[in-house]
């Protein structure tokens, strides 16, 4: 399977700036802006990226989504992230794939680092998302300056929706 990041989704939220001011108002947006993130961070590293919630956080419990292409899981109610994380990584552990586990909780860590999972702290995971995002800028911007040259003389509308399907959307 390669590289798999479990991702203790309240605790990054909790630990993230951006996330954490965002969460006061809106505990919703900023799930939906942390599974967007980790979506990023997967197409960038090639990672699978899982993101487990408590349930007890949330309406629908012990579910699981695919958002992204990122699986969201919900703990079911009686259930902690802490828990299903210590479940996942004895259940993906194997000679051809290295587990990480993002959290900042000491508790967790020592439990599940104990189990062959590698530890990866908040404040690193947020490291490597603020260089991932300007990577994805400088491409983002050499994209742009490098404009796709044709002999046929295209609108701009046309070579947008060229772009479009090129990039696989509808």
């Amino acid at each position: 399977m390669g590289d798999v990041l479990l991702v203790d989704g309240y605790n990054i939220i909790g630990a993230w700036p951006e996330l954490t001011k965002l969460k006061e108002n809106d505990l919703a947006g900023a799930r939906d802006l942390l599974v967007e993130k980790m979506a990023e961070y997967q197409a960038y590293t090639g990672y699978k990226v899982i993101i487990i919630f408590d349930a007890h956080m949330v309406y629908g419990v012990g579910k699981k989504y695919h958002n992204f292409r990122v699986d969201v899981i919900y703990t079911r109610e009686n259930e902690t992230a802490d828990e299903r994380i210590e479940k996942l990584v004895l259940e993906l552990k194997n000679i051809e794939t290295r587990v990480y586990v993002a959290t900042s909780d000491y508790t967790e860590q020592s439990v599940i680092f104990g189990n062959g999972a590698l530890r990866k702290s908040a404040r690193e995971l947020l490291i490597e998302m603020k260089t991932i995002e300007q990577g994805i800028g400088k491409v983002v911007e050499k994209t742009k300056k490098h404009e796709p040259s044709t002999k046929l003389p295209l609108s701009k509308e046309i070579v947008e929706i060229f772009e479009k399907w090129r990039r696989g959307e509808r």
